[in-house]
């Protein structure tokens, strides 16, 4: 019975997957902006944003998003997340990838990077402050008081004609200096669990994603989004290789995910091969035990799968007839190819502190 219910839940999927590709491909492929998720009172402009399937509405250039009682989840340039709390908004400037600029203007708000590609840019702008991210990271903007805090990764952040490069574990108190103050990286709220989770999600949709587009024979010329019907989210797809985004979840590539799932043992060496973007992540240890085990029921992968890579957006045709009745678990620590050592998490998507 279970089967069966899996199989029905698949087809159906599948059938309304295919309906919003048109739409997908206008959103996605040449700009920033796209309004991946939203729970609770989330608003752009005066409409409240709903989550329905297949349709992620995106923030035009001036357009402003804010939040009540609710969080959002806005795709940037291709491996870039925005991610804003409660009672808080920002302004897009300019939505363009070779340089998307925002305005952080209240509350919080945190940007996970698992890569920047060649080209593209992202600035957050905050009063007379404009701060350029530079590498893979995850970086947290606050009002009040008015903060900069470097989890991971480095930016580079401008003041009246000065820079000043922040790196991991510095704060920049900004009011209208470049002085640099340490913190404790361990004191994290619920913007930043949420986060985290939101992480785990993407790296639990890339298997059967990055196995879809290895399955359907078109090519992956550049790391860049794919849509998972399955999930009803985008998910992001390096261009070769594997690496931990900044959360510690693995991101595997169309070839990648196959030596992965098929060779036993192929990645029990310890260590996850080198990123995306060509080379430009370091490979992290990966605990192997319980690893395979975590993404097993993704054999049979996915179809249906709509990518977007470099700039376009490509429609996958169905690779595996056993995948409706294949769903990923749901249950444990190490979504998609598993987490780091101490990832952890947590399993659920809801609004926990």
């Amino acid at each position: 019975m279970k089967t069966l219910v899996r199989l029905a839940l698949g087809a159906a999927v599948m059938a309304g997957a295919s309906s919003f590709v048109a739409s997908a491909q206008s959103v996605i492929s040449a700009k920033s902006g796209l309004i991946h998720y939203a729970e609770g009172r989330v608003y752009l402009g005066d409409q409240l944003v709903e989550n329905k399937f297949g349709n992620f509405p995106d923030i035009k250039e001036n357009a402003q998003l804010r939040t009540e009682d609710g969080r959002a989840e806005v795709l940037l340039t291709p491996g870039v997340f925005l991610r804003i709390a409660e009672n808080s908004s920002f302004r897009m400037v300019t939505n363009r990838l070779i340089d998307t600029r925002l305005e952080f203007l209240s509350g919080s708000i945190l940007v996970e990077a698992d890569e920047l590609l060649k080209d593209n840019g992202v600035t957050i702008v905050y009063n007379d402050y404009a701060v350029q991210i530079e590498k893979k990271g995850i970086y947290r903007f606050d009002s009040d008081p008015a903060a900069l805090r470097v989890y991971d990764g480095a930016v580079l952040a401008q003041i009246n004609g000065k820079s000043q490069e922040i790196k991991e574990g510095q704060l920049l108190a900004m009011n209208g200096d470049l002085k640099l103050a340490k913190f404790n990286k361990d004191d994290v709220d619920a913007l930043y669990k949420w986060s985290k989770r939101r992480a785990e999600y993407i790296s639990m949709a890339n298997v059967s994603a990055a196995k879809s587009v290895q399955d359907s024979g078109m090519g992956w010329y550049s790391s860049g989004w794919a849509f998972n019907p399955y999930f009803n989210m985008y998910t992001f797809i390096p261009y070769r290789g594997s690496y931990y985004n900044p959360f510690g979840y693995a991101l595997w590539s169309p070839f990648a995910v196959y030596d992965y799932l098929y060779s036993p043992g192929y990645y029990n060496t310890g260590y996850l091969r080198g990123g995306g973007g060509g080379g430009s992540h370091v490979s992290r240890g990966v605990a192997s035990s319980g690893a395979h085990t975590t993404v097993a029921a993704t054999r049979s992968g996915l179809s249906g799968t709509v990518a977007s890579s470099g700039g376009s957006v490509r429609s996958v045709s169905s690779a595996a007839s056993s995948s409706a009745s294949s769903p990923v678990s749901r249950a444990g620590g190490g979504f998609g190819g598993g987490a780091r050592t101490g990832g952890g998490g947590g399993a659920g998507g809801g609004r926990g502190k």
